[in-house]
């Protein structure tokens, strides 16, 4: 596949304390040219959820861009979406059996030993960080930085995107360095955010991405 220079994920997590909702920031970036979006919500997935999830599925058919779900493979078939699984989770030959031969899936890897191995599996993309520290996630792995990203570019045929740290300031050095994509939680949050400032900082990145 070919995957948008830019991979927002919308982690509950970073929004909940934001007090905006899933469906407002997922319509400001779409409006703002976003071509893909993942959905991360590592608590339990309720009602509620599964009902903005579903407008998201909604709102990403009509902008004609792709939905992804983390970790779960259940829901992501429900939604029509992509799954994105890591090291932990379903393993992506499983995954793929679930969800056929023609859906996006995506697999994190933290270092070369990983991703090469991923190399193998039947998924769409690789995903692999972080690449400069980061507070999105509760237990990071070592960073593993610009020189190993350009290394490891070469270990694996699937595009490549980058995660863990990345901001307006850096994103261009990591895609010069290899990376196909970069994913990208807190940098596309304004300190307060509204659909206006999320729009614009959307549109803010993919003037950025398509300098690379």
């Amino acid at each position: 596949m070919r995957l948008p220079r830019l991979y927002p994920i919308l982690d509950t997590g970073t929004l909940s304390p934001l007090g905006i909702s899933l469906e407002t920031v997922a319509a400001a970036f779409l409006d703002g040219g976003a071509g893909i979006l993942q959905i991360r919500h590592k608590g339990h997935w309720g009602r509620d959820l599964f009902d903005s999830a579903r407008q998201l599925a909604r709102l990403c058919a009509e902008a004609g861009a792709q939905l992804i779900v983390n970790d779960r493979a259940d829901f992501a078939l429900l939604l029509g979406a992509g799954l994105h699984v890591g090291q932990d989770d379903l393993a992506p030959r499983d995954a793929r059996k679930l969800m056929g031969p023609d859906a996006v899936i995506g697999f994190s890897s933290h270092n070369a030993n990983q991703l090469a191995t991923a190399g193998g599996e039947p998924v769409s993309y690789l995903a692999i960080g972080p690449v400069f520290a980061t507070a999105s996630k509760d237990k990071p792995g070592p960073v593993v930085g610009l020189e190993e990203l350009r290394r490891c570019r070469a270990l694996v045929e699937q595009p490549l995107v980058a995660i863990g740290g990345i901001t307006l300031e850096n994103a261009l050095d990591v895609l010069r360095a290899g990376a196909d994509s970069v994913a990208v939680i807190a940098g596309l949050l304004p300190a307060a955010p509204t659909a206006q400032s999320l729009r614009e900082r959307m549109e803010q990145w993919q003037r950025l991405v398509k300098t690379a």
